[in-house]
């Protein structure tokens, strides 16, 4: 019979969805689940950016153009300079969520064989992306101990050989929740101006930070024109997971001249995520700030309970809304499923996501889980406290 592709055999799961089907027949059986796996928020995507797909007047649902509704692009670039980032329209191409935004990138920037950085844990789905380019990853190990700030730099200089091309980031992380300071940003500038390097930052979650702090962004540090390409998206700023509408962004016109070919290849993103996408960018600070302040009573109140458990480490996260979670267990992918199989709490569990998938180096992190925090604070009390009872029973 026909085999599959070396790619193919290679691509790894997903440490978060991987665990669904034992999540559904839990719930067959009658157990009610707390999932804390997934990034998916329970806020309400902004009324105003639902009306305008229902209000739209469309006789055909045409292609869009591949880089986007220019329409689109240029009120995406008045958003940013609200931000301090000046760029214009055609710095922009609008992509099928973050996801392909990071597709076009590698495909932009690297060769099969090439190598990119990356400070770890970091977002599962880079390692399936660079597979699916054929880029190799190279692993730096931030540590739960320092609260998963940047590594240091001298750390970075010893892996850049002749086949690396790029850093990436993701600030505020996924799974981490931590912020990178302005000061560590111009220290990555430094280090790919002086390798000539691409510097690749994930930057989706950027509205949400926490504690006063401020986000700094790439397309922010002056002389980092040519290097420096954005990734965003409005899944999780607006609650809007489901209408894939992501960006690349780069002053580097070459890199946007070939990211529109692949673009162009795939013809052109979603018209009427487009349209909800556009209208969503008129929703008003007011919503920004009463999802933040919920964000921080959900992270405290999460922080505070897991540091209640005895043999638990916890970072404290900085933005977004996870964290990862060290527990007093051998190996998290046997223990996430036992939570699902064979523990229950008065007919309730709860789905975590095992921290090994968001490493690439062989055996690390598989003591650790990814905790999202995307429910309401009493639902993160019952669900920590079932984490409790159930590591007081589980057995390596």
């Amino acid at each position: 019979m026909p085999s599959i592709s070396i790619k193919g055999q290679l691509m790894p799961q997903s440490p978060i969805r991987k665990l669904v089907p034992f999540a559904e027949q839990a719930v067959k059986n009658g157990k009610s689940i707390y999932y804390l796996n997934i990034g998916q928020p329970d806020i309400k995507t902004p009324k105003i950016a639902l009306q305008a797909v229902k209000d739209s007047k469309i006789d055909t649902l045409a292609y869009s153009r591949s880089e986007g509704s220019e329409i689109y692009r240029q009120k995406i670039s008045d958003y940013y300079k609200k931000h301090d980032i000046d760029v214009s329209h055609e710095d922009i191409i609008v992509t099928t969520g973050g996801s392909e935004a990071l597709l076009f990138a590698f495909g932009s920037v690297m060769d099969v064989e090439d190598e990119v950085i990356i400070p770890e844990p970091f977002y599962a789905n880079y390692n399936g992306f660079s597979i699916a380019s054929g880029v190799k990853v190279v692993p730096i190990i931030s540590k739960i101990e320092d609260n998963f700030a940047l590594p240091p730099i001298e750390e970075f200089e010893k892996l850049i050989t002749p086949k690396t091309k790029a850093i990436l980031i993701c600030n505020p992380g996924n799974p981490t929740g931590y912020l990178y300071s302005k000061q560590e940003i111009q220290k990555l500038a430094a280090i790919v101006k002086k390798h000539d390097l691409f510097l690749l930052a994930d930057e989706v979650y950027r509205e949400f930070v926490y504690d006063g702090n401020t986000h700094y962004s790439i397309m922010q540090e002056e002389g980092l024109e040519d290097y420096a390409i954005m990734i965003d998206s409005v899944s999780k700023r607006y609650s809007m997971c489901g209408a894939r509408i992501g960006c690349l962004v780069s002053k580097n016109k070459d890199v946007i001249q070939t990211a529109l070919k692949f673009a162009q290849a795939r013809l052109s993103p979603p018209t009427l995520a487009q349209i909800a996408s556009e209208a969503a960018l008129e929703t008003p600070q007011s919503y920004f700030d009463a999802v933040i302040d919920e964000y921080v009573e959900r992270r405290n109140t999460l922080i505070t309970e897991l540091q209640k458990i005895e043999g638990v480490k916890v970072a404290k996260p900085k933005g977004a809304f996870y964290c990862i979670a060290e527990l007093p267990i051998k190996n998290s992918d046997h223990f996430a499923q036992w939570l699902l199989e064979d523990f229950e709490l008065n007919g309730e569990t709860i789905m975590v996501a095992p921290a090994g998938g968001f490493y690439s180096t062989p055996g690390a992190g598989l003591n650790q889980i990814r905790i999202a925090y995307v429910l309401k604070k009493e639902s993160l009390i019952k669900a920590v406290n079932i984490l409790k009872e159930a590591l007081k029973v589980y057995k390596d």
